[in-house]
């Protein structure tokens, strides 16, 4: 490979027009009345890619890493050539193998068998070149016992196993993936990473997208960090991975404060902090509280907390009754919470504080704090979306025979 990048990327922007519904125009006759009266529809402007700039050398596999909504796909589709950048220069320095979505360059009419030389085709393979791989290819993918069935019966993990074995076969100097290693069993997953690895040996350069955080930090060499269409950092993974967390770090929402809260008042939560704010699923989230002291309440009270999901649903009662923690008024309290089950999701949540005594409420201090759950499986082996995308919790489970 020569001194020069295999990718190198300048100046990007890719901007985007919408045209909202209202600024539509239902007949031709109302189209013709506005442009005669010289009344322009002004389009609302999304910036997905803003200046993004990078050279990307031989031999590495480069993680390209944000948040939903970030860029990432929309930077690969450029890189590849499906969309044209709205400003900005990419030079590439081989041929590109691209696995960006399911079927791209794959014809539903077609068998197995032909679409991996239609496809080899497209990457500019010729034909004696794919003969050769041919083999090969079909063993990877797993799929001899489907070569001349028509791809469009073929399952979703069957599409995307041949479709990645036949990009990283053909000679293409530059591999890009885009979260395609959640499927398939834990075996097809090794044999990518394993793949993917080699690639890079040979000297040959693969960016793959993951929100599998997992994958990036075990596969690549460095890593992109990309958020609201700006990259932020180009690095070290570790790096990269840290600042991906700090995204997810905001200014705790607080639903009052000590003096101006629902209650009696009798007691009151004088804080209410998560210890650590950031989390993966898995886990324990641990909630630390001080209530002050009224030596002239009586009786002993209790606590609860609830914690929410983004979409106001409480996922977990935690209240200290059903484990008979009781509290003494007539002194200060530090105490703490650890809930070690379920694990939680990835998004954010807040948790609601509760005094009790008496049979009243002293206080109710909604959304006290914050915390966010990464998006990182606590599971052993990665799978497809649809293993883990239903229910509101990842449950901790095992399956036997008996």
């Amino acid at each position: 490979m020569s001194d020069e990048p295999a990718i190198s990327v300048s100046g990007v922007s890719k901007t985007y027009r919408i045209l909202r519904q209202e600024d539509k125009d239902s007949y031709a006759a109302e189209a013709l009345v506005k442009r005669l009266r010289g009344a322009r529809k002004r389009p609302e402007v999304f910036e997905a890619l803003h200046d993004v700039t990078f050279d990307i050398p031989w031999g590495e596999v480069v993680g390209l890493i944000g948040r939903n909504g970030a860029g990432k796909s929309t930077l690969l589709k450029i890189i590849n050539r499906i969309t044209a950048p709205t400003a900005g220069r990419i030079e590439l320095g081989g041929r590109v193998g691209s696995l960006l979505e399911v079927g791209t360059g794959f014809h539903p009419e077609l068998t197995g068998r032909e679409n991996v030389y239609l496809n080899g085709t497209l990457l500019g393979m010729r034909r004696k070149e794919i003969a050769q791989r041919f083999d090969a290819i079909v063993e990877f993918a797993g799929t001899e016992r489907f070569l001349d069935t028509q791809v469009k019966r073929y399952s979703t993990g069957m599409y995307i196993r041949l479709a990645f074995a036949v990009a990283a076969h053909l000679d293409s100097e530059i591999l890009l993936v885009d979260e395609v290693l959640a499927v398939g069993d834990s075996d097809f997953q090794s044999k990518c990473l394993r793949k993917m690895r080699e690639v890079a040996r040979d000297g040959r350069t693969v960016l793959l997208v993951s929100h599998q955080l997992q994958s990036v930090a075990d596969l690549c060499s460095s890593a992109l960090y990309l958020n609201s269409g700006r990259l932020v950092l180009h690095g070290t993974v570790e790096k990269a991975l840290e600042e991906y967390k700090r995204s997810f770090v905001r200014a705790p929402t607080t639903g009052g404060t000590t003096t101006h809260r629902h209650g009696t008042g009798e007691l009151r939560f004088e804080e209410v902090a998560v210890s650590a704010d950031i989390v993966k699923p898995g886990d324990d989230v641990t909630v630390e509280f001080t209530i002050g002291a009224n030596p002239l309440f009586g009786n002993r009270y209790f606590v609860s907390c609830l914690v929410n999901n983004e979409d106001g649903m409480v996922v977990a009662q935690c209240d200290s009754r059903v484990v008979d923690f009781w509290l003494d008024p007539s002194t200060d309290t530090q105490g703490r919470l650890t809930m070690r089950t379920p694990w939680l999701k990835p998004g954010a949540y807040t948790v609601d504080a509760f005094i009790h005594a008496g049979g009243q409420t002293a206080d109710i201090w909604e959304q006290s704090c914050y915390f966010q759950v990464l998006p990182i499986s606590p599971y052993p082996h990665m799978t497809a979306s649809d293993g883990t995308d239903r229910g509101i919790v990842y449950p901790e489970f095992d399956y036997t025979q008996s």
